[in-house]
């Protein structure tokens, strides 16, 4: 009887654990607006079709939101005195198809679903939406998340990665939101149909000597690029093999010492995360299923549930 009784209390610890994590479910508008999923994969496809950079920008948009205040939506807020969270620093080379492929797809979802569905929520499926049409992995998006209250320029320094972090600096920093070294590898592979503007990578390039940790062909080939003055708007891709495909190239690259930023090259370099990114490399399977387990993670981050937050009409603007 005591042997039952410990097991049940720890039963309802677990629960109490899983639901801390902020309540959200696959089906969570299952009759709210059950075709909330199509809906959103349509308006996505139908923006993709008009631009190839709405694949990178709506997956960027996502980590950027995730790792400020949590998976809510904040960073789509406009401020008329530009001082919201995407008028930071480190967000001002979000690109704009990223946005308005939320909003687009936010307003056929309100014709349909009206006051029901979060941008949070259509913005995590979007996330999904767009790997898989760059040709990766699908996977079950978990839903229930409100709009965040807050979003403040000034409360984004220092919670996302920089270009020239070593590999204590990116445990570090996805460690706190819950995400291991490995989950923290498998999201970089994310920089596969990413890209860059010059002047995030350009010391590396610009050295003397170059950056010995990138290879000195490709180097040369990010000069010719990059040369000295660019036009800061000009954006080079991050994976030059397959920049338009999400697959494992990524880390073939990072083996053949082709990683754009220092932080994407040192996951090789560094003993500790190299095992991880040879296996990538090498089994494109093994990629996908740590890179869907790790976005699930990252969607559960910092949520806002029940009668947290709201549910915004217009993703740009606070309901009141």
């Amino acid at each position: 009887m005591e042997v039952l009784r410990k097991w049940l209390m720890i039963s309802v610890v677990l629960v109490i654990v899983q639901r801390g994590e902020g309540q959200l479910s696959e089906d969570f508008y299952a009759n709210s607006c059950p075709n909330v999923e199509s809906i959103v994969s349509q308006a996505v496809s139908t923006k993709f079709s008009q631009t190839f950079v709405t694949i990178p920008s709506t997956l960027r948009l996502f980590f950027h939101d995730c790792f400020v205040e949590g998976c809510d939506a904040s960073v789509i807020i406009q401020s008329p005195n530009g001082d919201a969270e995407k008028d930071a620093p480190d967000n001002l080379s979000l690109a704009g198809d990223g946005f308005d492929t939320v909003i687009k797809a936010k307003q056929a979802v309100e014709a349909q679903c009206p006051g029901v569905v979060s941008c949070a929520d259509i913005l995590a499926l979007a996330a999904r939406d767009v790997v898989v049409l760059a040709g990766g992995p699908s996977w079950e998006v978990e839903l229930g998340r409100r709009d965040g209250l807050i979003s403040q320029a000034s409360r984004v320094a220092g919670n996302l990665p920089e270009p020239d972090f070593n590999l204590v600096q990116l445990n570090t920093l996805f460690a706190r939101h819950n995400l291991n070294q490995f989950d923290m590898i498998a999201l970089s592979g994310a920089h596969t149909v990413g890209f860059s503007h010059c002047d995030r990578f350009s010391d590396r390039i610009y050295s003397s000597p170059i950056d010995p940790t990138m290879d000195p062909n490709y180097a040369l080939q990010l000069r010719q690029a990059c040369p000295p003055n660019v036009d800061p708007s000009i954006a080079i891709n991050m994976d030059p093999v397959t920049p338009r495909t999400f697959d494992n190239v990524y880390y073939q690259n990072l083996m053949a010492r082709k990683g754009m930023f220092t932080s994407d090259q040192v996951l090789e370099t560094d003993p500790n995360s190299e095992p991880t990114v040879s296996d990538f490399a090498t089994n494109p399977g093994n990629f996908n299923a740590a890179f869907t387990t790790a976005m699930r993670k990252l969607g559960r981050v910092g949520v806002k549930t029940g009668s947290e937050g709201e549910i915004r009409i217009d993703c740009t603007t606070f309901n009141s």
